[in-house]
Order: structure tokens, then C-alpha cells, then sequence
């Protein structure tokens, strides 16, 4: 599960293993047994959440949209 970034405790990262076939670019977000999957095309948008609150959400929404490139890129050097 390549980690990508942290901040405050919030590791985000993808399954090294997730769907055949590949789901489109996507980044998890995981802090103490909680979990929120967001898609990052065509625009940054929650996929699902575990046990996360609205307000954690839409903070995690603002910071992946900050961090959204370097995420993709990730994702394309890793999956391609």
C-alpha cells in the first residue's frame, strides 16, 4: 500500500492491489479506523467514507484538491 503523503496524522495512500480493471485515479485517506476514499478525476469528489465526519470530509476534500497533482502523479508513475 504506497503511502503518499501525510499531514496531521491523516496518512493518504493507495491499495497496490485494487480492482481489475484499474478503477480511475483515486487517492485513500486513513486516520484512527477511519477511512474515506476520493476520486481524483475528472474533479476531486468523495467515493465513500467510513466513521468520517462532514466537516473532517470536506477538509480532506480542500487538502487532496491542493495536493491533487502531485497525487496523480503518483498514481501514473505507479499504476502505469
Amino acid at each position: 500500500m504506497p503511502e503518499v503523503f501525510r499531514w496531521n496524522g491523516f496518512k493518504f495512500f493507495f491499495y497496490s492491489k485494487e480492482g481489475l480493471p484499474l478503477e480511475p485515479a483515486h487517492i485513500h485517506v486513513a486516520k484512527a479506523g477511519c477511512e474515506a476514499k476520493l476520486w481524483l478525476v475528472p474533479d476531486v469528489q468523495i467515493a465513500w467514507s467510513r466513521r468520517m465526519d462532514p466537516r473532517t470530509l470536506q477538509m480532506l476534500v480542500s487538502i487532496v484538491e491542493t495536493h491533487r497533482e502531485e497525487f496523480e502523479e503518483r498514481w501514473n508513475v505507479y499504476f502505469t
